[in-house]
């Protein structure tokens, strides 16, 4: 009998197994005459930079969403997941929807050619907004995206016996990676770009249909234009014998750290930046050689300019820049070419994103004579975020059990995200709102005499909040911190809320009275928010009855199903009765279902209920996560006035039966708690249970 392999030794055997199959595909090589076959059945290789970079964010995926107080799109790129685990990757960004939106807005408006190709997109906002992650993530993009969707270059061959004025022209690829297309001469130019353009529309298969016009890629780099002048004297004008026998058409594969259609350009001290950083310098080896400064053989293209050709520039702290610099980036952005040393204008195509904080950005908006600058930039507010649903995803993919390698309490991250939402806030100016409140109607919550359109006139009045507050890196320490303490086998809300206070005590980051703000007030109200959660966990834990939830999820469903089909309910004892609407609204204000959505949401159940029937699955009051809780919670107000909470605060909790108690314990571990936390959660329930009945 053939014994088994093992699954990890079959592994090793397929591995590599197609890389050289994949190697040849990923670095093709081929004629021009292929090259531009190629084209006239797809133009999509000749896209420019903006073009290709906005194809990528729309080619993974668009979602509309039906916000509580507003529809808007979600952008699938910039919240990408881990194809093994379907978990989001640590550079997955959350709640930015909006401002994100108006960054791809600016990106499609540039792939149309209608003058923000022409621009700066200022990412600005204040520290940790995730203006860094944008830029990263459409970085990683592009080198993916060029993997999947080939563009292309060329390089200079059999030059071994060409020679200009006594030295060699030598085999080189294009230093810039410019597009093949450019080969093409001017006079034929327009008749081969109206041949692919005419190609591509009237072929309705085609992506580019009726989408995007490729347009003249302008003038040679000048090394490039170097060769071609001499080659074609030799050839005697015979452009098709240079471009059969010295030009090779390749795959370019987008690369940071090859350097290769994607730089990253960092201010450095003021006394030592050069602008020929950005645009390449010359080669004083080669003046030797080549006998003149102004030879393109002696200079390097290698500037920051020249490498994010074809892909994207990322100017880090962009207004720290130097004037020398700035000036370089006004031509870039504006005339979309650059000038090297010595050398005239040299086309550019690249995308350009810059970011910057409040403070530079106050420096520019101050300066007059930065007045070009300002009317050449296309700013996008990259705000914190003020949902505590997406704040609170951030730091669940940052910090698991086995991350931190201790237990996380139920309401941890929570409790952080909540704190770290109030001090991004202003008041609110309706002094009836509490501003606890006013998180919890950003969030999606509803309050009483608040209504959809009052949250939308707020936040629109509220302009500057999210560009202040904490940011999600202080999060992210104090948990750590936390959690990092010697012994801690668990790290719960009250220790993360103490984690804050010492941080900001000895922290240089805020101001003093910031500091004193959000330590005073704005912990105090995240402790009142942890109280509540505690006392619904204890109340579910105590009065956690199955049954009974059960019972009263029969009644409420009966009672919805009557109500969606607008007849009535008949009785044990046969008599027809209107379905009850005020039970129905008490457990659907628990869900936080406006009453204008309460026939949409009744809908939404009873055909949720008849899928599962379909699949053979019985429809239970934990089948919907939303009406679980909502059930739970009615339970809870049911029973809250029969329950001796003081019971099972730490002091007392001994003194229950055993049965009791370890009801109690085992219904805390299913909502999520360890021992060491349920021990935490009953010590801080004596004093929250003691509470005043008006206070608590």
């Amino acid at each position: 009998m053939e014994e088994k392999k093992d699954s990890g030794l079959i592994l090793l055997d397929n591995l590599g197994a197609n890389s050289a199959d994949a190697f040849r595909k990923l670095h093709e090589e081929i004629k021009l005459w292929d090259y531009l076959q190629k084209l006239l059945a797809d133009a999509r290789p000749a896209r420019t930079a903006h073009q290709r970079l906005y194809d990528m964010i729309i080619s993974a995926g668009v979602e509309d969403v039906s916000g509580a107080y507003d529809d808007y799109i979600r952008y699938k790129f910039f919240t990408p997941v881990d194809p093994e685990t379907g978990n989001p990757t640590e550079n997955a960004i959350f709640g930015l929807e909006k401002p994100l939106a108006r960054l791809v807005n600016s990106l499609k408006s540039a792939a149309k050619d209608a003058s923000a190709e022409r621009r700066l997109l200022l990412l600005h906002g204040p520290v940790g907004s995730a203006k860094s992650t944008i830029a990263t993530l459409m970085k990683r993009g592009l080198e993916e995206y060029s993997r999947v969707e080939p563009l292309y270059s060329f390089r200079w061959i059999n030059m071994e016996e060409k020679e200009y004025a006594g030295e060699k022209l030598n085999n080189m690829h294009c230093e810039v990676r410019e597009d093949p297309l450019k080969l093409v001469l001017p006079e034929d130019m327009p008749k081969i770009l109206k041949a692919i353009n005419d190609n591509n529309v009237r072929n309705p298969g085609s992506p580019l249909y009726e989408k995007y016009t490729i347009k003249n890629k302008g003038q040679l780099c000048p090394k490039c234009s170097f060769n071609m002048e001499h080659l074609m004297k030799e050839y005697h004008g015979d452009w098709r014998r240079v471009i059969d026998s010295h030009i090779q058409v390749y795959r370019l594969l987008i690369s940071e750290k090859d350097r290769k259609g994607i730089a990253t350009f960092q201010p450095k001290d003021e006394k030592n930046q050069d602008s020929t950083e950005l645009t390449g310098d010359i080669n004083y080896r080669k003046i030797a050689e080549n006998g003149s400064d102004s030879d393109p053989r002696a200079f390097n293209f290698d500037g920051e300019f020249e490498v994010a050709n074809r892909g994207m520039i990322e100017f880090i702290e962009v207004l720290k820049l130097d004037v020398a610099f700035l000036y370089e980036l006004l031509g870039a952005t504006q005339e979309k070419t650059i000038k090297p040393k010595k050398f005239a204008q040299t086309d550019l195509d690249t995308v350009i994103i810059g970011h910057t904080n409040e403070a530079e950005f106050k420096k520019l908006r101050e300066n007059e004579f930065m007045e070009a600058m300002r009317d050449r930039t296309i700013r996008v507010d990259i705000p914190y975020n003020l949902r505590l649903i997406e704040e609170k995803r951030v730091y669940q993919k940052l910090f698991t059990a086995d991350s931190l390698g201790v237990h996380i309490a139920p309401h941890t991250l929570e409790i952080a995200a909540l704190w770290a939402i109030l001090t991004r806030l202003e008041p609110p100016q309706n002094m009836q709102l509490t501003l606890l409140q006013k998180a919890m109607l950003y969030d999606g919550k509803t309050v009483k005499d608040f209504e959809p359109a009052k949250v939308k006139d707020m936040m629109k009045m509220a302009v500057s909040e999210g560009m202040k507050g904490v940011s999600p890196r202080f999060i992210q320490n104090i948990v750590s911190a936390a959690a990092c303490e010697h012994g801690v086998k668990c790290v719960d809300p009250y220790r993360v809320l103490d984690a804050a206070k010492g941080w900001l005590a000895t922290s240089a980051l805020y101001k003093p009275e910031q500091s004193k703000e959000f330590s005073g007030a704005l912990l105090g109200l995240a402790t009142i928010a942890l109280e509540t959660l505690i006392t619904e966990d204890m109340g579910k834990a105590i009065c956690g009855d199955e049954e009974a939830l059960e019972n009263m999820f029969k009644k409420y469903y009966d009672n919805v199903e009557a109500a969606v089909n607008r007849r009535k309910l008949v009785t044990s004892t046969g008599r027809e009765i209107e379905p009850d609407e005020p039970f129905m609204r008490s457990i659907e204000e628990k869900a936080e279902i406006l009453d204008s959505e309460r026939e949409k949401w009744r809908t939404t159940l009873i055909v949720s209920s008849a899928g599962y029937a379909r699949r053979g699955n019985p429809f239970t009051y934990s089948s919907n996560d939303q009406l679980r809780k909502a059930l739970e919670g009615k339970l809870f107000q049911d029973k809250r006035s029969e329950i001796n909470f003081l019971q099972y605060a730490s002091e007392n909790i001994d003194k229950l039966s055993e049965a009791k108690k370890t009801r109690f314990q085992e219904n805390l571990i299913k909502i999520g708690y360890c021992p060491h936390c349920i021990k935490t959660a009953t010590a801080n329930a004596q004093s929250i249970f003691g509470k005043e009945p008006g206070k608590e």
